[in-house]
């Protein structure tokens, strides 16, 4: 038979109100009494219905998590690991996740996720760039949100950050590390703040060791970071440039393509050209050869995003904080030492 909340009082001996203010931890109750309820709560095996918690404390317990359609879309696992992140981290929390997603080009004439709609979430993370109108039109209702991989243009939400420069210095140390020069930079959706701060980075590596920035060596034109737009960069970055030795793309995605492009083209990755990656995602240990990478902690960030949150809702404000999460350059067979030439 299953368990109420009458139970529960009743074994702990105390009231049902105390037992609804130790569950919704909406009055000081002493640790003496908070300990004996949350005991018998436990023995046995009481689950008080979301409705009820609801009621009482005026929360919903669900966080909304935005993406957009395009992430689902492609064949990138970047922000749906982070997903799983504040998954983990809700469970612990006692909060649930409700996921939806927007199309890219998002409008004023588009509706709303429902769960804002609907009043059915105490606060929002939205993971990767958006456009500014869902932004300002969330931002009416004035729900806690916390923002991953991205900065919005009024910059005073609580962000979860990757070190995205000091990556792209790893990445394009590492190259120099093995004696290549002719280091070529590939990117697409360059205005995202991440990829642009990886291109500064790029940039900065290479005037630190007092290498000349070529911008014949960078391909930043591409709308998307994907696959198919690593490989179409890497057709027109080595039509025009046969001395590239290595390459650092900006993610992951673009350097797949970048590698299919160089196998279908005769060149041979390390010996010939060595690449580098971001983010480390699964399918990296799959290539032939497994991709040299930056590896970005994506289950870490889901989780820092979770706990901003809650304490957003607790405090019932966003409150202006960054974390800024650090990466790990992962060395696999796509990078060697330059061949003289």
């Amino acid at each position: 038979m299953k368990s109420t909340i009458k139970d529960v009082a009743k074994k702990a001996n105390v009231s049902i109100a105390t037992v609804s203010f130790v569950i919704n931890d909406s009055k000081p109750i002493s640790e003496e009494t908070k300990n004996r309820v949350l005991k018998a709560i436990k023995e046995l095996n009481y689950h008080p219905s979301k409705s009820a918690i609801s009621l009482v404390s005026g929360k919903t317990g669900n966080i909304g998590f935005i993406l957009t359609d395009d992430h689902f879309l492609r064949t990138e696992p970047f922000y749906t690991t982070i997903f799983l992140g504040t998954e983990f981290e809700a469970r612990s929390e006692g909060y649930y996740i409700l996921l939806t997603s927007i199309r890219p080009d998002f409008s004023e004439e588009d509706p709303l996720p429902r769960f804002i709609l609907n009043k059915s979430v105490d606060g929002i993370i939205i993971a990767g760039k958006i456009p500014h109108t869902l932004i300002e039109r969330i931002s009416a209702y004035k729900l806690p949100t916390v923002f991953i991989d991205y900065i919005p243009p009024t910059n005073n939400y609580p962000l979860v950050l990757i070190d995205n420069i000091q990556g792209a210095l790893l990445a394009t140390n590492h190259l120099i590390n093995l004696r290549h020069t002719n280091i070529a930079f590939i990117g697409g959706d360059i205005g995202h703040p991440s990829l642009s701060h990886r291109l500064y980075g790029y940039k900065q590596a290479l005037e630190n060791a007092n290498i000349p920035v070529k911008n014949n060596l960078i391909v930043v034109d591409a709308k998307y970071p994907d696959r198919q737009h690593g490989f179409n960069s890497a057709k027109k970055l080595f039509s025009k440039n046969k001395n590239v030795t290595a390459v650092f793309a900006c993610n992951d995605a673009m350097a797949i393509g970048v590698l299919h492009y160089l196998n279908d083209n005769g060149y041979k990755v390390p010996q010939d050209v060595s690449l580098v990656g971001f983010d480390d995602v699964e399918a990296d240990i799959m290539l032939h050869p497994p991709l040299t990478t930056i590896r970005v902690p994506k289950i870490e960030m889901g989780v820092e995003a979770l706990k901003l949150i809650v304490n957003s809702v607790k405090s019932k404000k966003s409150l202006p904080k960054k974390v800024l999460v650090p990466v790990e350059l992962i060395v696999r067979e796509s990078t060697s030492l330059c061949k003289t030439k």
